[in-house]
């Protein structure tokens, strides 16, 4: 079912950056299209108390967050809907984007639906927000003096370790191999700096708890012997995984799968061209732009990805009105 109004702007995912943008466009009396997906909100609709996020010196729960944005998106003129995008199609200059048999067209698009953790296998997800994160730059502040442990050999477990030490003197790396894949000087910052101890070849089985994390259960994986330990704090730090698949054949992606932005392109480029002229947030496509996670390796935070949303927003306005050079 085809829908004939070619609208301005479609945001494809509701989350801090599609939120944000949605904010800024409606404000710009673009009335931009946000479809939000039917698990709308992102990682923060698995969050309980959020208190790095500016403005809020008391925190805020993470679902009460995404409200306000979403809230806040409406009263300036965002449609919003919880359906997901089964299609798209960016060859032609109008933009198309199906919700399985319905069609919308629009002018330019925003993509913003994030990035996923990866997850053990262990039912982790289970007791997120209660024990459990997948972040430690937001939530380390909560273990202080606590019983942590956290999964994960590469570099990103590196940092959530060092972050972490900075609480809890009683943490433990989990790590289901002999080695990490850490650069050397990360680990050199863990192992020999912090001298955070190591359960090498051990590999998470299972977290236990009924309302909170009470316990967790590994398995070393050369003998097969179980055993439970205490924990009050579990930090998955394997890995992200870019929500991208929808656009692979449209967009240009990375190796890992995250958008390729002006902003993050390797080819060579005047990069102030690119920022004062063009348009850091657009694609390989021009009128469709990234923003947040599905864009970002790095950061990863709900105020970088609203940032993100923010840039997407004003990139689009200028692509619309053709002050784009």
């Amino acid at each position: 079912m085809a829908n004939e109004t070619v609208r301005n702007v479609i945001i494809i995912g509701g989350a801090p950056a599609g939120y944000t943008a949605a904010i800024y466009l409606s404000r710009a009396t673009l009335s931009p299209l946000l479809l939000a997906g039917e698990k709308a909100g992102g990682q923060l609709m698995w969050t309980t108390l959020v208190e790095n996020y500016p403005g809020f010196a008391n925190g805020v729960q993470g679902p009460d967050l995404m409200q306000q944005m979403r809230d806040q998106a409406i009263k300036f003129g965002t449609e919003v809907k919880n359906e997901d995008v089964t299609k798209v199609d960016f060859s032609g200059q109008v933009k198309k984007v199906w919700v399985g048999e319905t069609e919308y067209l629009a002018k330019t698009v925003i993509i913003s639906l994030g990035a996923s953790p990866r997850m053990t296998g262990a039912g982790e997800e289970r007791l997120f927000g209660r024990g459990v994160s997948t972040c430690a730059t937001c939530d380390a502040a909560f273990f202080k003096g606590k019983t942590v442990y956290v999964v994960g050999g590469g570099d990103s477990a590196m940092e959530d370790t060092l972050t972490l030490s900075m609480y809890t003197n009683k943490l433990t790396i989990i790590h289901r191999k002999d080695s990490f894949k850490a650069s050397k000087i990360m680990q050199d910052r863990v192992l020999l700096t912090k001298k955070v101890p190591v359960l090498w070849n051990t590999e998470l089985v299972e977290v236990i708890g009924e309302t909170k994390l009470e316990k967790i259960k590994v398995e070393d994986n050369r003998t097969g012997e179980t055993k439970e330990l205490p924990a009050e704090g579990l930090f998955v730090a394997v890995g992200h995984m870019p929500n991208s698949d929808l656009f692979k054949g449209q967009l240009e992606l990375d190796q890992m799968g995250y958008i390729v932005t002006n902003m993050t392109t390797s080819k060579p480029t005047n990069n102030q061209e690119v920022w004062l002229h063009g348009a850091p947030t657009q694609t390989s496509v021009p009128g469709v732009f990234a923003s947040g996670d599905v864009v970002d390796l790095r950061y990863k935070q709900a105020i970088t990805a609203a940032g993100f949303g923010c840039m997407a927003a004003l990139d689009a306005e200028k692509f619309l009105t053709g002050a784009l050079e």
